[in-house]
């Protein structure tokens, strides 16, 4: 198999990525492109699978980066936990960075994914996840105002919107989640310090809570390699 040239570009790939040490800067695309005598756009592709292994990283106008191998944030999708659970379960290190809450307008798509009216009071929560001082998530919540104002949440608030309703009292059902993969936009990939379009694992979901109100429409995006989620499914009859 491994006389196929591009099978064979990822061998070459993967011994010169193996023998770099961790935060050492890939040679550029040309350069790289011309040791192994492949086009770039050929070697574009090849790269993209160790990306989402987690075990290099391309940084907007800097280069590509080994980040050798990580422990992968691992959680089943029966349950709905937070980050920050499924971390401390597994003994990891997390941290939140450019936190972000903001009271904005509900938009016609807004409005509807939270069953609000338009130009509701809403409140937006950004940050970014990291895990070993790196970004590998990037989350929003937004909330009716009436749920959740920007002065509600503490000074030493960990990320989760989650934990944090479930922390005062609130009384939460279920979620509805959507999954998908997506390229990243510009607009989430700067914090995550990618290229636009590489790709991500996207969640949109829906919280509802005992009265089967929606009180949060969250939006995730997650560097594949860094987490692996996966689902118990029971055997149909």
């Amino acid at each position: 198999m491994a006389n196929f040239p591009f099978q064979r570009l990822q061998i070459d790939l993967a011994a010169l990525i193996s023998k770099a040490p961790a935060g050492q800067r890939l040679p550029s695309e040309p350069a790289l492109a011309k040791q192994l005598g492949v086009s770039r756009a050929t070697l574009r592709e090849a790269m993209r699978s160790f990306e989402t292994q987690g075990l290099i990283r391309r940084r907007q106008g800097s280069g590509t980066f080994v980040v050798g191998k990580v422990q992968a944030l691992d959680g089943g999708l029966e349950v709905l936990e937070s980050l920050d659970t499924i971390a401390k379960r597994m003994g990891l290190e997390m941290s939140i960075s450019d936190l972000n809450v903001e009271t904005v307008s509900a938009t016609a798509e807004l409005a509807e994914a939270l069953s609000v009216a338009v130009d509701s009071a809403l409140t937006r929560v950004r940050r970014i996840i990291r895990a070993d001082n790196r970004p590998v998530a990037y989350l929003v919540d937004i909330l009716p105002e009436d749920v959740l104002s920007p002065r509600e949440l503490p000074a030493h608030f960990n990320g989760s919107v989650l934990d944090f309703l479930l922390g005062r009292g609130d009384a939460l059902r279920s979620s509805r989640a959507n999954v998908s993969a997506i390229g990243a936009t510009a607009e989430v990939a700067k914090p995550l310090e990618i290229q636009r379009g590489d790709v991500l694992l996207h969640f949109y979901a829906q919280l509802f809570d005992a009265e089967g109100r929606i009180v949060d429409y969250s939006l995730s995006y997650f560097i594949p390699g860094y987490f692996h989620f996966h689902i118990v499914r029971r055997v149909g009859s």
